[in-house]
Order: C-alpha cells, then structure tokens, then sequence
C-alpha cells in the first residue's frame, strides 16, 4: 500500500499545470508614421483624423507643376529617342557603327530620364502604405515640407487587428511557449478573454527583468491595458 502511495505521490509531481502572470499593453498590429520624402508646399490633404484609408491611397501631395512639366519633356524626349533609335536600328549595316553608338546612348539616356522624372514626381504623393486609419494628422494645405527634414504628418495604424504585448517575469522563460493559451481581461471591461502566444521577444528587459510576448486580438482601443494568465500546459 505504501508504495501504491509513493507511486500515486510522485506522478503528481510529474505533472504540473501552472499558470504564469502577465500585464499587457494593446498595441496596432500594423502602425507607420508617414512623410514627405520630397520638399515642397501642400497642394492638398485629402483626409482627416479617424478617416479609414485603403492601401495605395493618396492622402496628401505637394505642388508639383514644375516636376510634371519635367516629367512630359521626358516623355517627349524618350517617344523621339526611341523613334530615331529604331529607324537607325533598321539600316545599322549601312551606318557608322559610332553614329549608331551615338543614337543608342541618347535613347538609353532618354529612358533613364523618365525613370528619374518619374521617380521624382512620385515622391509628391504621400500614400497609405497599407489598410488602417489615421489617428493623428499634422499637415494643412499651405504647408511647407522638406525632403532633408523629415517630419511625421501622419499616423496610420490598422483598422481593428490588434495585439496585446505582454510582459512576464524572466525565470519563466523556459516554460511559457508559443501556442500557449492566454486568458486576461482589460482593464474597466468585466468580459473575459482568450488568445493565444504568437511571438516571444528573444531578449529580456535588464531593468525590470521581464520578458515580452505578443497574442493577436481584434477590436480593443489601443493603448489599453489589463493582465492575465499564460497556461501552462502539464508535463511529464
């Protein structure tokens, strides 16, 4: 009987299921601050704070007459470049193989012209670079913006995706796993919630000795905080 005790005791002891306190933070899935990486003045701004925006969308750009004009020449230039280029490629075996040289670094020239023209009209477009909404915005029509300056205008972060960053003591860290179910509540809301650990950062904080993970949630107002429980499954 006494070993059908000891027995029964030390398989308890074998298994172990705990739970590992954890805070939070909720943070955006997705977040970017958004500048000009071009110098000139705002022609037009074309959302405000709490707009939903689509990926690609342009939500601001600059006066960039003097660029498109730039851009057409170049355009101009490359249409008769690429013209005279194809005429010469047809009677090469009849002309001075340096005059052809000639017309082919000219047409070459041309499209790389138009590559840059283009690049630099682009960088008049400020664009959402992906789905979300703004939630600050610093930028008016009339603005002045510099390329050699960076300054944010606006701050774009996703829609509802979220995700709560969580931080647990450090001698925890061989325990809690990805995969790992994660019950916690927020903080002023009486619901209770489930997610599951999706990242662990690599690294421990060495002031206050505590490690960071990550759960996805949707929905919950950024900035938000609450705590829970990491799970810990048996093992043997």
């Amino acid at each position: 009987m006494r070993k059908v005790l000891l027995g029964l005791f030390g398989l308890v002891l074998s298994l172990s299921a705990g739970e590992v306190y954890a805070t939070f933070n909720v943070a955006a899935d997705k977040s970017a601050n958004l500048a000009f990486d071009a110098s000139g003045i705002v022609k037009s701004v074309k959302y405000d704070e709490a707009s939903v925006v689509k990926k690609g969308e342009v939500l601001a750009y600059l006066d960039n007459s003097d660029i498109k004009a730039t851009l057409d020449m170049a355009n101009t230039a490359l249409k008769y470049a690429k013209a005279d280029y194809e005429r010469q490629l047809k009677v090469r075996s009849l002309i001075d193989e340096g005059k052809f040289d000639q017309v082919a670094f000219k047409y070459e020239d041309a499209k790389n012209q138009l590559e840059y023209a283009q690049a630099k009209f682009d960088k008049t477009f400020l664009k959402a670079p992906f789905d979300g909404i703004i939630y600050e915005k610093d930028i008016e029509v009339g603005d002045t913006v510099s390329g050699m300056m960076l300054k944010t205008v606006f701050k774009i972060q996703s829609k509802k995706e979220r995700k709560l960053v969580l931080e647990f003591d450090q001698k925890y860290h061989t325990q809690v796993k990805i995969g790992q179910k994660f019950h916690y509540s927020v903080d002023g809301d009486s619901k209770s919630y489930e997610g599951v650990i999706t990242k662990i950062y690599p690294s421990a904080n060495t002031q206050n000795r505590k490690i960071k993970a990550e759960v996805d949630a949707k929905d919950f107002v950024v900035g938000l905080f609450g705590s829970g429980s990491i799970i810990i499954p048996e093992t043997k």
